[in-house]
């Protein structure tokens, strides 16, 4: 059974309890797979990054199979600002979509999901296509002084590694949601000296375990959330903070997605 998000944002949670920790969130127009139906829950798997966790039942469409072969032949467009204002063309109420965001079937701003259509007024909003070295940085210091949120992946409040997926999602590039797992994507820079704007920088704790991500503007900038989205300095050592001078990351490897 596969359904999909029409809420602008759902909780993606790490049990079956609305006190549970929340591990990640869906966002406007991602499917998901129900793995398992419990009470007033479902087990889902994002099919966009494969993501796993629990979603209240009330916060997922369910597309008959017919819909979703129909979507499933439809190119998507991500919204590449951090909020997008759409309205809902039939009750003219207006919805917010976080960036990151996918519209399908897109026409004059025109665009439906779950039974619904919605307008948006510029689409210039939606499907970032000119990619330079510069992309990622530009669409990465839209969050800037957004706060630092475990599992967040919006303008008011997103985690490292949340950044990092929703803007490469931008450009359309898909990579895993946590730190540990995106280090496994791309190739290895092997010096900050060759840094390019928008490779990733990864940083590990004292077990060496990755535990951290950032997007590098140079070789000297890095611009990541830490309490919130921020650019601070690095050298081959770490991240220094620009509060107290001292490190707080150590730097493990830089990665290049683009």
């Amino acid at each position: 059974m596969t359904g999909i998000i029409n809420l602008s944002l759902v909780p993606l949670r790490v049990s079956d309890s609305e006190s549970s920790e929340m591990s990640s969130q869906l966002l406007f127009g991602e499917k998901v797979r129900i793995i398992e139906d419990k009470d007033k829950w479902f087990k889902i798997q994002n099919l966009a990054d494969n993501y796993c966790g629990w979603v209240d039942k009330k916060m997922i469409h369910i597309l008959t199979t017919e819909v979703e072969e129909n979507i499933s032949n439809l190119h998507g467009y991500y919204v590449s600002i951090p909020l997008l204002e759409c309205i809902k063309t039939v009750s003219n109420e207006k919805m917010f979509l976080p960036g990151g965001s996918i519209i399908y079937n897109l026409l004059d701003g025109k665009f439906s999901i779950a039974n619904e259509e919605f307008q948006i007024k510029i689409t210039q909003n939606v499907n970032c296509t000119e990619i330079s070295d510069q992309t990622i940085v530009e669409l990465a210091k839209q969050y800037l002084n957004s706060p630092y949120l475990w599992g967040g992946k919006s303008l008011m409040g997103i985690d490292c590694s949340g950044l990092v997926q929703v803007v490469f999602s931008m450009i359309g590039k898909i990579i895993p949601r946590d730190a540990s797992q995106q280090v496994d994507n791309g190739t290895v820079v092997d010096f900050l000296s060759e840094v390019k704007a928008g490779d990733l920088a990864f940083f590990e704790n004292t077990e060496g375990k990755i535990i951290h991500v950032g997007v590098l503007i140079n070789q000297y900038q890095i611009i990541h959330a830490s309490g919130w989205v921020k650019i601070e300095n690095i050298d081959s050592q770490g991240i220094i903070s620009s509060q107290t001078g001292e490190y707080t990351h150590k730097l493990r490897i830089i990665k290049r997605l683009i």
